[in-house]
Formats: C-alpha cells, structure tokens, sequence
C-alpha cells in the first residue's frame, strides 16, 4: 500500500485515515520490514528545529499528524488537512486492539510503576497479545546497554518507548538495530494516560482539536512556554513557510 507524504517544516508526515494505516502497518510487518514510528505534533516541529540530531532521526521514522496545528500547517502548506488526526495517544491503543495478529509488547518509560500499571490496562484493553516486559524510565545512562539487551532478550513485536520528545526518538534510533523489535513506536505520554497517572481531556476538547488547551489549564506553570510560546512559534514558521 502506498501512502501519500507532505513535507510538514522540513519533517515527512503521512497522510492517512486510520483504518488505512492501521492495514499499512499490518502490511509491511507481515513483509518482514522493521518500522520506526513516530507523531509530529508543533512542539516536536519547532524542536525538529532547533535540534539537527533530532530532526536527522525523524527522517528515518514513519511520522503521523498529531494535532490542530499540523493540520493547520497542511491547509496553508498544501492545501488541504489531513484526513484524521491520529495522535499517538489514541492510535497506539487502536493498533494494538485492531492489528491483525497477536503481538508481544515491551513497555518502556514513566516513573517507576507506571508501565506496570500501563501493562495491566492494555490487558484488559486487548487481551489476545502478551506484554513480555516493563521498564522504567529512570535508569542511569550506564545502564542503557543492558536494558536494550534485555528487551532484545524478550522478542517483542513491538516496542513503546515514553520519554518524551526528542528522547524517544533519538533512544529509538540510536538502538534499532540491537533492539532487533519489528516495531518500535515513540509514544510520550501515553504510559501515563494508561496508568492512569494523567487524565485525558474531556470529550469536547478533544472533539474540537484543543486538548492542549486543558492540559495548560491542568499544569501552567510546567506548559505554558510549550503551548503559549511554541504554538505561537510555530504558527510564525507555518507563516513564513508559506
């Protein structure tokens, strides 16, 4: 199946409704291709920008729309939006219970505890695959080689890695090929939202494109240069762009 990309600020997104990804990944899997998957949101495109490896690793990465702001760059940049927005947060977990195969899952990253906790909800989400191994995202940077071995050791299908934009990523590419994982997916916060560590916004915000909106009114004093600054930042590069 081939797949449409737009050049979204220097970063290939693909475009795509959700059930034709969902198949595409199937598709290529089942061929025996390796993905690395990722989600441009504007807070990962302004530090695309400002942080060469970062931006370097994306390009490697199989990249999906993440938010109102990447839309909005898609209308001004080539004319049209794009046809769902498949944010991490949501397409993970649909994936997971949709993918035509049961799958063996590695969860990486959150406090201690939190993948735990994660683990046991995707159980009860889709039961059919098997979660061969958690662990934590506070480890020392020695330690790192060990843990890539281990996950190695565990033969996940697919890998969820929750640090953080541009950590994830850059973890993902770094380790690919010792990882050996056929997918491995940058997922933020997702871990979190699983545990239930964090709440989801309520339907409306996300029906209407502002979840961020709740989540600087949940936590301004750690959002707001992110979602003041960096979306008004970003807005001025889709601008200048085009």
């Amino acid at each position: 199946m081939t797949l449409v990309t737009r050049d979204i600020l220097g970063v290939a997104v693909t475009s795509a409704p959700m059930d034709a990804m969902i198949a595409h990944l199937d598709a290529r899997l089942e061929a025996g291709e390796r993905i690395k998957l990722g989600f441009l949101n504007a807070h990962a495109s302004n530090l695309a920008a400002k942080i060469p490896a970062f931006r370097a690793a994306l390009h490697g990465f199989l990249i999906l729309n993440d938010g109102i702001g990447i839309d909005i760059a898609s209308r001004r940049l080539h004319g049209e939006r794009f046809p769902e927005n498949l944010n991490g947060t949501d397409f993970v977990p649909a994936y997971i219970q949709r993918t035509a195969k049961p799958r063996r899952i590695y969860l990486l990253g959150g406090r201690p505890g939190v993948a735990e906790d994660a683990a046991a909800r995707l159980k009860t989400l889709a039961p059919r695959h098997q979660i061969v191994g958690v662990q934590n995202g506070y480890f020392p940077p020695d330690e790192t080689a060990a843990i890539v071995a281990a996950i190695a050791a565990a033969r996940p299908d697919i890998l969820l890695v929750a640090f953080g934009n541009p950590a994830q990523e850059l973890f993902i590419a770094r380790h690919f090929a010792d990882l050996g994982v056929p997918l491995a997916i940058g997922v933020g916060a997702l871990l979190d939202f699983l545990s239930g560590r964090a709440v989801r916004a309520p339907g409306v915000f996300r029906a209407a494109r502002i979840e961020w909106v709740w989540r600087l009114a949940r936590e301004p004093g750690r959002l707001w240069r992110r979602y003041l600054l960096g979306n008004s930042q970003f807005l001025w590069r889709v601008i200048r762009k085009g």
